[in-house]
């Protein structure tokens, strides 16, 4: 199941960019813009992590973090352009658990959100591991091996065969797939799907003109062909 980061940020440009990274590396996202609509969301649903500024318009992040504290332990970044030492302190006495000055790289953002989402939640390593023929899936590490040596696997490569995995041994339609893992069909070629399975198999399959695990099911899309 994917963790949900609430982003609480007035800069609307910038948690849309925040959000769209979270998204592409497996993560869903709600957007709030004040304090208000912050609070009305966790009323109305779980989130798993709060990406949280400092200055907001009806108020301040430190009063919305002492406040959540009072009733939730949801593990808490803040991000904010306010570097001072005495707000990162702050920010960590009132239950904060981690502190990202702005401006900061997108990877460094998600190195962070990763590593508190693995320190509060931690995973199973057996559930997080899918092995076929000589190939080892790590699902929570994002890391691919095949016959113990590294295979680099883009983003969407990776999203793609981890999409496959958990629904192997299902014939999958073409925009079913291109909706799930793209997220918006109508602005992907089809062709683009047919490249990335191409791709898995040169790196995964043993022999790729003679797929054994990546299958074209005709007429309706693809399959992840693997014993149970």
């Amino acid at each position: 199941m994917a963790r949900i980061i609430h982003i609480v940020d007035d800069d609307e440009s910038m948690a849309d960019i925040m959000s769209d990274t979270l998204i592409e590396y497996g993560y869903k996202t709600v957007i709030s813009n004040t304090i208000e609509n912050a609070e009305e969301v966790l009323s109305k649903q779980r989130v798993d992590l709060i990406i949280l500024d400092i200055n907001l318009p009806d108020g301040t992040g430190f009063e919305f973090c002492k406040g959540l504290r009072k009733f939730s332990n949801v593990p808490i970044i803040f991000a904010s352009a306010r570097t001072e030492v005495d707000d990162r302190i702050r920010s960590l006495d009132i239950g904060g658990d981690d502190f990202l000055s702005k401006p900061y790289s997108l990877k460094e953002l998600v190195s962070h959100v990763n590593a508190l989402i693995r320190r509060t939640y931690g995973f199973t390593e057996e559930e997080s591991i899918f092995k076929f023929s000589d190939v080892e899936v790590n699902l929570t590490l994002r890391t691919v091996t095949r016959a113990g040596n590294v295979v680099n696997l883009a983003l969407r490569e990776f999203d793609l065969l981890a999409y496959l995995i958990e629904h192997k041994n299902s014939a999958l339609d073409k925009e079913r797939i291109l909706s799930e893992v793209w997220g918006a069909y109508n602005a992907v070629e089809p062709s683009t799907l047919t490249v990335h399975i191409r791709w898995l198999r040169e790196k995964l399959e043993k022999d790729p003109s003679n797929p054994q695990y990546f299958i074209t099911v005709r007429g309706v899309g693809y399959a992840f062909k693997v014993e149970d």
